[in-house]
């Protein structure tokens, strides 16, 4: 067990670091090949800070364990609304001033809807999980029309100019995107196996693995860059990061999932996973809506949030211990 443990941790610290180092090089890359910051920040960004996800989907699918992958994408769903963005918004309110995140948050919630209504049969098919990748591919292309299309004075539009890395030579640009990568892959494949090995000694499913203890883990890197970009004032990067990384989860993570290794949904995702996804993600919509004219997610919300995602993930716990 300590094993699995050491396993699952090492994991994560390679993933989280692996991640870091995959978006400064896929970044870094697309500026020096003369792509715009906000179109390298709405799709290159959102998808590289999706890799972990991904490519323990991948991994987890290959092993068996599609449930581990659709269990991460909708657990980290759920960690990034309620326990990313919840503690970000204690910390400092989050001003929503760019019109260009009004647009992203229709979309998710566009996204969420669509993964629902799959999920209805209680079976994901491969013509399902081609139907999220090809949504995939659609939204990347509606992101990049986005990014072209909005306006310059948009606040989002300076975050991601000052984000952006900036003048790193290509040579070590792909340099670290070859590197990132390889430890995603490592990274990905300790912490699949771990996760599998704990599910097991303690008989809980590898749904319910991936929602608490992967999703949790694959969700740090997002804490950590809205934090720093919260505190940095660059609020359009705190919660643009986590609309975008939603919507790449779920149809990027789930589509692959389903793609390599069509599965059975387990009742307790349609009785209570999938439903409080949509739920955090209504209230998320609603909160980011400007019905008080203070456009701005308050702590009071934050506070909401975050003890929505612990009340949430204290019950899976509960109830899965009453199980064993």
């Amino acid at each position: 067990m300590i094993g699995n443990l050491i396993l699952v941790i090492a994991g994560l610290v390679a993933l989280i670091w692996g991640a870091d180092r995959f978006v400064h090089g896929a970044a870094a890359t697309a500026r020096n090949l003369g792509v715009a910051p906000l179109l390298i920040g709405l799709t290159i960004v959102a998808f590289a800070t999706s890799a972990p996800e991904i490519l323990v989907s991948v991994i987890a699918s290959l092993k068996g364990q599609p449930g581990l992958a659709f269990g991460n994408a909708i657990g980290s769903n759920i960690a990034n609304i309620g326990l990313v963005l919840g503690c970000v918004a204690l910390v400092r309110p989050i001003k929503l001033r760019s019109a260009t995140l009004r647009r992203e948050m229709p979309a998710l919630l566009a996204v969420t809807l669509l993964t629902v209504s799959l999920f209805l049969d209680a079976y994901l098919s491969r013509i399902d999980g081609l139907v999220m990748l090809t949504g995939l591919v659609i939204v990347m292309i509606w992101l990049a029309r986005l990014g072209i299309r909005s306006a310059p004075s948009d606040p989002i539009q300076q975050d991601y100019e000052a984000e952006i890395p900036k003048n790193v030579a290509m040579p070590n640009a792909i340099m670290w995107l070859v590197v990132g990568l390889a430890a995603l892959l490592v990274g990905a494949h300790m912490l699949v196996q771990g996760s599998i090995s704990i599910a097991v000694y303690f008989g809980v499913s590898d749904v319910v693995i991936g929602i608490l203890l992967v999703a949790l883990g694959t969700s740090l890197p997002e804490l950590a860059v809205s934090l720093v970009s919260a505190l940095r004032g660059e609020y359009g990067l705190a919660i643009g990061n986590i609309v975008g990384s939603n919507i790449f989860n779920l149809l990027g993570v789930i589509g692959v999932a389903a793609t390599i290794a069509p599965i059975g949904v387990v009742q307790s995702v349609l009785s209570l996973h999938i439903f409080v996804m949509v739920a955090f993600t209504l209230v998320l919509f609603a909160m980011t809506h400007d019905y008080d004219g203070k456009s701005e997610l308050s702590r009071i919300e934050g506070i909401a949030l975050l003890v929505a995602f612990l009340a949430y993930d204290s019950y899976v716990v509960l109830q899965n211990v009453r199980m064993d």
